[in-house]
């Protein structure tokens, strides 16, 4: 049984999501604050988080940021909601690391079905090669990770499906429909905008090493460089 985090400051709302993700067979932890959240976060360590962007103590924007900071639980899905359907919250919230974004108030229905599409994500089998390499990028999909030169890039798991679908034809130009058909499970709930905050992060992660591999072509997509 998957166990799921699910940190929100309205208890209506904690219980309706428990219920729900409950009656779908996930293990439910509750948190009522960001504080908490990352408390639970380390005893529990959760297969998934439902995190919301406005609570007390910590939101959820810096309860992401710390996550993603470590290590450890850098590649854990995170879908966040928000009682604000705000398009700047949204790119906030996937630029900081999240995998989904929710607004409310959202059907509980729909909630379990991203929930589980982020989790297919995360535990498909590998059909890609176990070692992809193009110069000096690698990507090992048996174990999640990927590599420029011998430095580790951390990344999110919708971030990992984005550049493994690049290199998948490098030099090629993938469009935005190509990516979401690629890394996502319900790419009919994607919007370009998602997919290029997605890719945004994924750019800043390699601009950290000094590098940037990925190449825009503007009203087209996106393109992996010679990683050279």
């Amino acid at each position: 049984m998957q166990k799921i985090l699910v940190a929100d400051d309205d208890p209506n709302v904690r219980e309706v999501i428990r219920f729900a993700l409950s009656k779908a067979g996930y293990a439910v932890v509750l948190a009522d604050n960001g504080a908490i959240a990352l408390s639970q976060f380390a005893r529990e360590q959760p297969a998934l988080l439902v995190l919301d962007i406005l609570m007390p103590e910590m939101d959820g924007l810096e309860v992401c940021r710390r996550l993603r900071a470590e290590p450890r639980s850098a590649a854990t899905p995170i879908l966040f909601v928000s009682s604000r359907d705000d398009e700047v919250d949204k790119i906030i919230g996937l630029e900081m690391g999240g995998d989904d974004y929710l607004a409310k108030p959202f059907s509980p229905r729909e909630l379990v079905a991203r929930v589980k599409a982020i989790l297919r994500r995360s535990s498909a089998p590998r059909v890609a090669a176990p070692l992809q390499v193009h110069g000096r990028l690698s990507l090992s999909s048996e174990h999640y990770q990927a590599f420029w030169d011998n430095q580790e890039l951390v990344l999110t798991l919708t971030e990992f499906g984005l550049l493994r679908t690049l290199l998948a034809r490098p030099g090629k130009v993938c469009s935005r429909d190509h990516l979401m058909n690629e890394s996502y499970e319900l790419h009919k709930i994607v919007s370009d905008r998602t997919i290029d905050s997605h890719v945004r992060r994924l750019r800043q992660k390699f601009a950290a090493l000094g590098v940037e591999p990925i190449e825009t072509l503007h009203g087209v997509g996106y393109r992996l460089g010679s990683c050279t």
